[in-house]
């Protein structure tokens, strides 16, 4: 699968098989991974971790594509496509998240529009609106 060069993107990078990066990695554009990398963090716009790809870093990025394998969160500004061979331990923090068959995943997911916001506060929330409570059921009526 190839990486789109979206409008705006200033590099396309890749980090080829049996290649080896270690540190901070942080990219105004795209970047395929085929190879490995380990660091503390790695930032891109997108981010397609190949078949052979391994990852154990955070990710932030603004889409990410995954068919190899992540120790680490992601956290992606659009969207997290996890292919079939995609192998994900970590939390995945998105406003859309696509998985499919075959995928293996441990961790957490949120998916929220505005991730700034805690999902669970917004529900929770949503939850007491317009709420009844009981002793309002059996209430007599105001004359």
């Amino acid at each position: 699968m190839a990486i789109v060069k979206m409008a705006g993107d200033t590099s396309s990078n890749v980090i080829g098989e049996k290649s080896f990066f270690t540190g901070s990695f942080n990219i105004n554009g795209s970047l395929r991974i085929d190879g490995r990398f380990e660091g503390k963090n790695l930032k891109a716009d997108q981010l397609y971790i190949g078949s052979e790809g391994r990852v154990k870093t955070t990710i932030d990025a603004v889409s990410v594509i995954v068919e190899g394998l992540i120790i680490g969160n992601i956290n992606a500004t659009s969207r997290v496509l996890l292919m079939p061979t995609a192998k994900v331990f970590g939390d995945i923090r998105t406003p859309e998240l696509i998985i499919q068959n075959g995928v293996l995943l441990e961790g957490r997911c949120t998916i929220a529009n505005d991730l700034r916001t805690s999902a669970g506060d917004v529900i929770k929330a949503e939850y007491e609106k317009n709420r009844i409570m009981p002793e309002d059921l059996f209430r007599p009526a105001s004359k």
